[in-house]
């Protein structure tokens, strides 16, 4: 799909990536933005739609679907990561609240916003996801987990909406410049360079976005004799680490 003249709603779009996605659509030429947010009086970006949304709100993602009847572009970018490995204390506290937000979200709002896209013409979904969702190991592992969920849960979408024409995109990504990865030191990309990444990959009409070099390594040694998911984030030769989605 073009994303000039398209309709689109970005969670979490009040700062960092999501922030990125709505300055990035509105510069290539979407006819209108939501800006969702938990507190929509956080979205001061010009030219947007601010929008209350929760996405662990099952009545704020029914209420988004109501108020944006016009959506054929959602992005699902809303995120956190907690640090710490599976045995780590509170591991279990902190499994339960990212797969809330990290896949329980996405497939609320895919589940809202699906016969809005089918009305549309279809449009597409786009899920922020991670080299996380291939590798885990003891400095996020379970944010690592749920969006190793929230990989399947956009591979299973793609299958599932193709019939109604809805295109969906992974974007997998390292570290990228925002709050959500402010205490790591690592190499880290752009939001504005990942979102322009993946919405160029939208337009020539991608399922699965790679959108830095650290993302292409590690998607590369995951059939090799010694795959990458044998790995923790440490051991990679570059530094890079996990997405800021």
């Amino acid at each position: 799909m073009k994303v000039a003249g398209s309709i689109a709603l970005v969670t979490g779009a009040n700062r960092g990536l999501g922030l990125a996605f709505a300055r990035v659509l509105k510069e290539m030429g979407a006819a209108k933005v939501y800006a969702a947010a938990r507190n929509p009086e956080a979205v001061t970006l010009n030219g947007v739609v601010p929008l209350k949304l929760d996405v662990t709100s099952d009545g704020d993602a029914a209420a988004a679907a109501s108020a944006a009847t016009d959506v054929n572009l959602l992005v699902n970018n809303a995120g956190i990561a907690r640090p710490g490995g599976f045995l780590a204390d509170g591991a279990v506290d902190a499994a339960r609240e990212q797969f809330e937000v990290n896949f329980v979200g996405p497939l609320r709002m895919a589940r809202a916003f699906a016969p809005v896209l089918a009305k549309n013409g279809g449009g597409a979904i786009v899920n922020v996801l991670s080299i996380a969702s291939w590798m885990n190991g003891p400095t996020l592992a379970t944010y690592g987990a749920s969006k190793s969920a929230a990989w399947a849960l956009t591979n299973g979408l793609r299958i599932e909406l193709a019939e109604q024409g809805t295109q969906v995109v992974g974007l997998h990504a390292g570290f990228i410049d925002t709050d959500l990865a402010r205490n790591f030191d690592a190499p880290k990309s752009s939001p504005e360079q990942i979102a322009r990444t993946t919405l160029d990959a939208l337009e020539r009409g991608e399922g699965q976005v790679l959108a830095d070099e650290i993302s292409r390594q590690v998607h590369r040694g995951l059939s090799a004799d010694h795959p990458a998911y044998f790995q923790t984030v440490a051991a990679l030769p570059s530094g890079g680490g996990l997405s800021a989605g």
